[in-house]
C-alpha cells in the first residue's frame, strides 16, 4: 500500500497543526494534538481501509491528495462521497502544478461516474486553499469555532431542560428541518438542494436523539411546548487522548414557539459541562449567523478558529 511521502510532510508540518479541531486551546498539550490531526495522523496514513492516496507527478515535483472515503454519506445521497482531508506539496511548487495535481485526481475519482466531495480547511492553509479555488472548487461556508473556558465562574439564570425523549426523535427532525438556515453547509451547497438538506438535517437530529450524540436538551418549562433543541457530545475519545473534558454542541435548531431560547439552551450546556467536570464547551457557527455571536458574547464565549469548507462534484 502506497504510503505518505515523508519529505512533503515534513514541507507542510508547519500548517497541520492547525487541522486539529482544538488547536486554539493554548493550555492543551500541542502534542497529542499533532498525532491525533496533524503530522502524526497524517505519517500513519492510510490508516483504514476507506483512506486513499492520490500521488501525482509532474515537471519534478511530486504532489500529494489525502481524501477518505465515505461510506453513510455514499448510501444516504447515492452518490460516491470523498473528503479530501489535505494536500502534501513543496510550499514553493507552482500553482499549475497544484492546480494540475487536483484535476487529475478529480479525473480519477470520475473515471467510475459521478462522485461529490468537500473539504475542511484552516484559514491558515491558503496555499491549499488558494490551490482549491484555483481548481474550480467552490466555497460553500465559513465556520468559527467559539470556545468557553471559564466554566466554574460561569453564572447566568438557570432555565428548566431535559434530555429528549427517543419517542421525540421524529419531533427533533422535524424541527431541524423547519428552521432552515440557507448559509449551513448543506443548504448553501446547490449540490443538495433545499428539499435534500432539509432531509439529511432531519434525519441527522432524530439520529442525534436516537444514539449519535451524548444527549439532545430540549425546553422542560410549564407551558412552554418543545419546538428547539441542542444536541451535544462529549468527545469522550478526544477527552481520554487530551486529558481534558470536553462538550461540543453539535447541532442546534429553535423554533418560532421557543423564541430565546437558543441562549438558554447554551447556558445550561456548560452548566452541564461544569457538573461533568469538563474543562472546555466547544461551538461552531457560520461566519453570517449574528444571532449565534450575541449568544455567545451574552455567555462569555470566546472566538478560537475559522475553517472553510470547500466541495466539488461530478455529475454521472
Amino acid at each position: 500500500m502506497e504510503g505518505v511521502n515523508a519529505s512533503l510532510l515534513s514541507k507542510r508540518a508547519s500548517v497541520l497543526p492547525f487541522y486539529s479541531p482544538y488547536n486554539f486551546l493554548r493550555d492543551l498539550p500541542i502534542d497529542p494534538q499533532t498525532e491525533m490531526y496533524g503530522a502524526g495522523r497524517f505519517a500513519r496514513f492510510p490508516a483504514s481501509v476507506h483512506e486513499q492516496i492520490f500521488t501525482y507527478q509532474q515537471h519534478g515535483q511530486q504532489i500529494q491528495i489525502l481524501y477518505t472515503a465515505l461510506p453513510w454519506d455514499s448510501e444516504y445521497f447515492g452518490v460516491p462521497t470523498f473528503k479530501l482531508l489535505t494536500g502534501l506539496f513543496d510550499q514553493a511548487a507552482p500553482m499549475l502544478d497544484r492546480v494540475a495535481a487536483l484535476h487529475a485526481w478529480q479525473r480519477k475519482l470520475a473515471a467510475t461516474g459521478g462522485f461529490y466531495c468537500f473539504s475542511e480547511i484552516p484559514v491558515e492553509d491558503t496555499t491549499l486553499l488558494q490551490t482549491l479555488t484555483s481548481s474550480g472548487w467552490r466555497l460553500i461556508e465559513t465556520r468559527m469555532q467559539f470556545y468557553h473556558n471559564q466554566l466554574e465562574e460561569f453564572r447566568q439564570p438557570r432555565y428548566a431542560v431535559r434530555a429528549a425523549r427517543l419517542e421525540e426523535a421524529e419531533h427533533i427532525g422535524q424541527i431541524a428541518a423547519a428552521a432552515r438556515n440557507s448559509y449551513d453547509r448543506f443548504h448553501a451547497d446547490m449540490w443538495f438542494g433545499a428539499t435534500r438538506a432539509d432531509a439529511f438535517l432531519a434525519r441527522y437530529a432524530s439520529a442525534a436523539v436516537q444514539g449519535y450524540c451524548d444527549t439532545v436538551l430540549v425546553p422542560n418549562e410549564p407551558d412552554v411546548s418543545v419546538d428547539s433543541f441542542l444536541a451535544i457530545s462529549d468527545l469522550v475519545a478526544d477527552a481520554s487522548k487530551l486529558g481534558v473534558g470536553l462538550s461540543r454542541v453539535v447541532l442546534t435548531a429553535v423554533g418560532p414557539q421557543n423564541k430565546g431560547w437558543h441562549q438558554r439552551l447554551v447556558s445550561e450546556t456548560v452548566y452541564r459541562a461544569r457538573e461533568q467536570g469538563a474543562r472546555y464547551v466547544l461551538m461552531t457557527t457560520q461566519a453570517t449567523n449574528r444571532a449565534v455571536f450575541r449568544t455567545c458574547e451574552k455567555l462569555g464565549f470566546r472566538l478560537g478558529g475559522t475553517t472553510h469548507i470547500l466541495a466539488c462534484h461530478h455529475a454521472a
